[in-house]
């Protein structure tokens, strides 16, 4: 399979594909694009941005074709024996699991855009590449001459992104006789002695979590972006992340937000890549892959991609705590907790996993599964007198069926927990990832098996605190976000994406909170001036002051621990 690829104007976005199939003997060639992209457990409808498709034979004659459903092509050959088919691909969104061009780049995710033949999948698949001759290519593919990329199968060709430009900068780091490459796309300046300080620690310590990696060399792609931006998308050599802005991705808090999503990219290579749920061994390209696990394959990886980074000393106490706090404030305030299960929302993501979706739906396979992976954690050390963690299940799942061939199921998740604690855990699965029990009696058992306090303190606003909404700052006003069922805001008929305009007839300019203060200090009742569906409403919100919402979850370690406490948070902390 012999694909080439070239811009012909990049400022109207298309990327031109030509793709020569030889050897062929069938009367009728099936074509397919792939229906979604492994990393995103949703329909990604990628055929939506085709353009033109023709076929041709070696003679250059039009065939015949049809197609057959939204992502599926057929071609009548006619008796030839090579068939040439032309397509473009409209690129225009910049995230970490699409396909972009521009005049500064071709940046392409294979599977959003390659069609393939579903009987010859496992066949060599090359692409040439046409672009300006000061381009560099960044890509874990193997890189011919005449910029020409080769994977050695579909599967391989799928996974390998790759960025054509420029601009990139790349920092190469040798660890342990593998080779690491950061590349940069984009307006930076990364700092190279940063970046080899703290990733060289990281990937050390993801490394030895398993004992070994199956690669002989990984990749980061920064799609670095002048705006603020956070997004990351794993594969077996490597991942691809949008980040952003990019005069910051040296410094505060966008740098540590490339450190964690880094760590939680790289953890994937295993937890995913290659120990996979049985329902995508292998992957389905055509349709859904539906699986219950996605508190395994997510959950673990974003417990893991945080907590490495601790164990490796690249992040400190406190940094660690505030990612494990947000996840804790995330679940408490998510009410979809009290109606899907973890299990059934990982099923439910393929409907709307990467979108705030209805309110009070499911809940999210990182955030809760990040927590349940906490407390397996934590009730596995206990059991086994920290003998045993969850990571001796990952091991289990890397050894024991990746080395296999083989997918995991929700059994086996069951069953190697079982093995590897000596306990029965399915009074907690019941309760945590097939249910809706309340987390938070287990986690402060949890928490306090390592002598860690949870602590509940107010919310920082009014309107969150006993109104019961959230909002986001929205063009200079406050729009509505969440509102906690059966609150003041909610009695009041609040409605989510409403814009509060004024307080009691006073204009709110970024001082929302600051004039609800005020009128509840006079005993004033308050009525909210909100634009809702671009109809102006006069929304009378009483307050309720038994009662508060939103808490907030903070957790610090105990002062006065106990020896047992202190051993038990000492082996849960240290270093793989």
């Amino acid at each position: 399979m012999q694909y080439k690829f070239y811009v012909k104007n990049p400022s109207v976005h298309y990327l031109y594909i030509d793709l020569v199939i030889d050897n062929v003997t069938e009367n009728e060639l099936l074509l397919q694009l792939p229906s979604w992209r492994p990393g995103r457990y949703e329909l990604g409808n990628f055929a939506k941005n085709i353009k033109k498709f023709d076929a041709f034979n070696e003679k250059g004659e039009l065939l015949v074709w049809t197609k057959l459903n939204k992502d599926l092509w057929k071609v009548q050959t006619n008796g030839a024996a090579s068939v040439k088919v032309t397509y473009s691909y409209f690129a225009t969104d910049l995230n970490a699991g699409s396909t972009y061009v521009d005049e500064k780049q071709v940046y392409c995710n294979p599977v959003n855009c390659c069609m393939y033949v579903p009987s010859r999948i496992s066949e060599q698949h090359s692409i040439e590449l046409v672009v300006p001759e000061n381009y560099k290519i960044a890509t874990s593919l193997k890189k011919e001459a005449g910029n020409i990329l080769v994977a050695e199968n579909f599967e391989e060709l799928a996974d390998s992104p790759f960025i054509a430009s420029a601009d990139i900068k790349t920092i190469e780091l040798v660890i342990d006789k593998v080779n690491y490459f950061l590349h940069f796309n984009g307006e930076c300046l990364p700092d190279t002695e940063l970046y080899t300080k703290d990733f060289t620690p990281f990937i050390k310590e993801c490394v030895a979590f398993f004992g070994g990696i199956h690669v002989n060399e990984y990749h980061f792609l920064f799609q670095v972006l002048p705006v603020k931006f956070y997004h990351g998308v794993e594969h077996v050599k490597s991942t691809v992340i949008g980040i952003g802005p990019g005069y910051g991705i040296n410094e505060g808090a966008t740098y540590l937000d490339v450190l964690g999503v880094s760590c939680h990219e790289l953890f994937h290579t295993w937890n995913v890549k290659t120990i996979r749920p049985i329902e995508m061994q292998p992957y389905d390209y055509t349709h859904e892959n539906y699986s219950r696990t996605g508190y395994v394959y997510e959950g673990i990886t974003t417990y893991y991609g945080d907590k490495l980074l601790y164990t490796s000393g690249v992040f400190n106490e406190r940094q660690y705590f505030d990612t494990l706090e947000e996840r804790l404030n995330k679940h408490f305030h998510n009410f979809g907790r009290f109606n899907l299960s973890l299990t059934e929302s990982s099923f439910e993501t393929w409907l709307d996993g990467y979108v705030p979706g209805a309110p009070y739906r499911k809940v999210s396979i990182y955030d809760e599964g990040n927590l349940v992976a906490f407390m397996l954690d934590v009730l596995i050390m206990e059991a086994t007198a920290n003998k045993k963690s969850l990571q001796d299940v990952m091991l289990v799942l890397y050894n024991d069926f990746y080395k296999k061939g083989k997918g995991y199921s929700e059994q086996d998740i069951l069953s190697i927990v079982h093995n590897v604690s000596g306990k029965d855990f399915d009074v907690f699965f019941t309760k945590y990832v097939y249910g809706l029990e309340e987390y938070e009696e287990q986690l402060k058992y949890c928490f306090n098996y390592l002598g860690i306090e949870l602590i509940k303190k107010p919310a920082h606003t009014f309107y969150e605190r006993y109104l019961g909404f959230k909002a986001i700052d929205h063009n200079g006003i406050k729009k509505v976000s969440l509102i906690t069922p059966y609150s003041p805001a909610w009695k009041a008929k609040l409605s989510p994406n409403d814009e509060i305009i004024a307080v009691n007839g006073f204009q709110v300019k970024n001082d929302l909170n600051q004039w609800l203060n005020h009128f509840n200090k006079k005993n004033d009742k308050l009525t909210l001036t909100v634009i809702s569906n671009a109809e102006i409403k006069q929304i009378e919100c009483g307050s309720d002051f038994k009662r508060e919402y939103f808490e907030i979850y903070a957790i610090e370690i105990v002062n006065s621990a106990t020896e047992i406490q202190k051993i038990n948070f000492k082996s849960w902390s240290k270093s793989s």
